[in-house]
């Protein structure tokens, strides 16, 4: 059952990590991209919908004391029927899915972490580890990118039990469960590990490394980021994912973010037609010229900030 519970707690963070380690690169804006205001709060409407639908920005891990919602965000909620994450929620729960889908946390072909890391680095790897009561024995041949997943903070299913950390995802379906609501996904658990496999292995091994070599910067970069969502900063959100440094997850964004995104698009286009519905996507995906808002616009819905200071 904890085997359960940590893969449970790694797909879940290890979006977040995405999100957190492009945001050391940059955060000014992008030549030419969209202006929006900041709002993690919006509201859907267009030809075909009859009543609205909503878009949030959440992020996916939050220290319990800077928790917040945006003004209407409950509303928004009371006025939609069904709600949609990334991944739907009930996934998660699914034991029997987890247990199939376990092994895919590990590198194909028998890879291990030690194939990929030169000596010293991968006794840096072991210490890190070690320190935090995890012998890397047990972990050398999960995905570089779900162990750096595990180097921010005090990333723990127990952080999440004592109410140290939060989850937006985890704290809106509570809210949907409590109303009943439908609940659905934009992917499937199965589909976001396997963005992890579109990385080549040797460069997640790296973005481990830098990860843990820079970990004493982490709290400060997650603080940045706390304050740039506090403050509804949606645009610098998305535009920090870009970053300028070659050779990180930058080099991926296509990837991880962009070609998602276009994708979610259709769906949320059928979804909203069907029902009132709230979309909770991570902040990073809102932003941008290939932003879910933009290009639910160039679709031809409207796009209303509700939460806007």
């Amino acid at each position: 059952m904890r085997n359960i519970q940590w893969f449970k707690f790694l797909v879940l963070s290890s979006m977040l990590f995405v999100v957190a380690s492009c945001s050391k690169s940059t955060t000014k804006a992008i030549s030419g991209e969209p202006k929006l205001q900041d709002a993690l709060l919006w509201e859907i409407t267009g030809p075909g919908i009859t009543k609205p639908s909503f878009l949030y920005g959440t992020i996916h891990l939050i220290g319990g004391n800077d928790y917040f919602l945006p003004k209407g965000t409950l509303g928004a909620i009371e006025n939609s029927e069904a709600m949609f994450f990334e991944i739907d929620m009930k996934e998660m729960t699914d034991m029997g899915a987890m247990v199939g889908l376990m092994d895919k946390l590990f590198m194909k072909d028998d890879i291990s972490l030690k194939d990929l890391l030169k000596e010293e680095d991968y006794k840096m790897v072991t210490n890190f580890f070690a320190d935090k009561g995890l012998p890397l024995f047990f972990l050398e041949r999960i995905k570089p990118l779900f162990l750096s997943a595990m180097t921010y903070g005090d990333f723990s299913p127990e952080s999440f039990s004592s109410g140290e950390m939060k989850s937006y995802e985890i704290e809106f379906n509570k809210l949907a469960e409590d109303r009943k609501m439908k609940t659905g996904g934009l992917e499937t658990v199965e589909f976001q590990i396997s963005v992890f496999d579109q990385i080549p292995y040797e460069a997640q091994a790296k973005m481990l490394v830098e990860t843990i070599q820079s970990a004493d910067a982490g709290k400060d970069e997650m603080e940045v980021m706390t304050k740039m969502y506090k403050e509804q900063k949606i645009s610098q959100m998305a535009s920090s994912a870009l970053g300028e440094d070659e050779g990180g997850l930058q080099d991926y964004e296509s990837i991880l973010l962009s070609n998602r995104n276009k994708a979610w698009i259709p769906q949320i286009l059928v979804q909203s037609k069907k029902q009132p519905t709230f979309y909770a996507v991570g902040a990073g995906h809102l932003g941008g010229k290939m932003g879910v808002i933009n290009l639910l616009r160039e679709a031809g819905l409207t796009l209303k900030p509700l939460s806007n200071k």
